[in-house]
């Protein structure tokens, strides 16, 4: 497993050079979140995505580890007069939501983290709707300043491949030279 993210460090989450980074409408809209969809943000963290997303759906589920983290998010969706933000306080690998019921499920940044890729990919089967989409974004693995060390980041071939063996169709997306994205949908069997 990697380091977790420390809530300390969170003003590096929230900051405008992220924005310019990872824009979150764009990524919102190339995970075609619907006003009528549920979505599982795991890993939220501060809510980066989950605000954005809430302003745009019906229910968002902001699911970390970390309660200082989900106490930041509540905070944050309060101040924004959003009341269709609910917390979980649950590692990636084990959410605590009924099966098949996630229109979309966004992880950013916490594969690389998980003890157990495998099961926190089937994991995300598991709460995805049969029409679900599942988006993964993740560092490139190159050397760079910013970021999780080099042997902690994820291959995109090898995320790619777990995903397809957990019986997703995947597209490969690279947001900017730092970060990519893998687009998931359940095969139709």
């Amino acid at each position: 497993m990697g380091h977790r993210f420390h809530p300390k460090h969170v003003d590096k989450l929230l900051n405008a050079d992220r924005q310019k980074l990872l824009p979150h409408t764009a990524i919102l809209e190339r995970l075609d979140v619907q006003e009528s969809h549920v979505v599982a943000d795991v890993g939220c963290g501060p809510g980066y995505f989950t605000i954005p997303m809430a302003q745009r759906c019906t229910t968002v589920y902001g699911v970390d580890v970390s309660p200082e983290m989900l106490d930041m998010l509540s905070k944050r969706a309060a101040e924004a007069g959003l009341t269709n933000v609910r917390s979980v306080t649950a590692p990636a690998e084990r959410v605590p939501l009924p099966d098949h019921r996630m229109d979309r499920v966004l992880c950013a940044f916490v594969l690389h983290e998980v003890d157990d890729l495998d099961k926190t990919v089937e994991e995300f089967d598991r709460l995805l709707k049969p029409s679900g989409k599942l988006m993964v974004i993740e560092w490139e693995k190159k050397p760079m300043e910013m970021g999780p060390p080099f042997v902690e980041r994820l291959e995109r071939a090898e995320l790619t491949t777990r995903m397809q063996n957990a019986g997703f169709h995947t597209e490969l997306w690279g947001i900017n030279p730092y970060h990519y994205a893998v687009i998931a949908e359940k095969v139709e069997e």
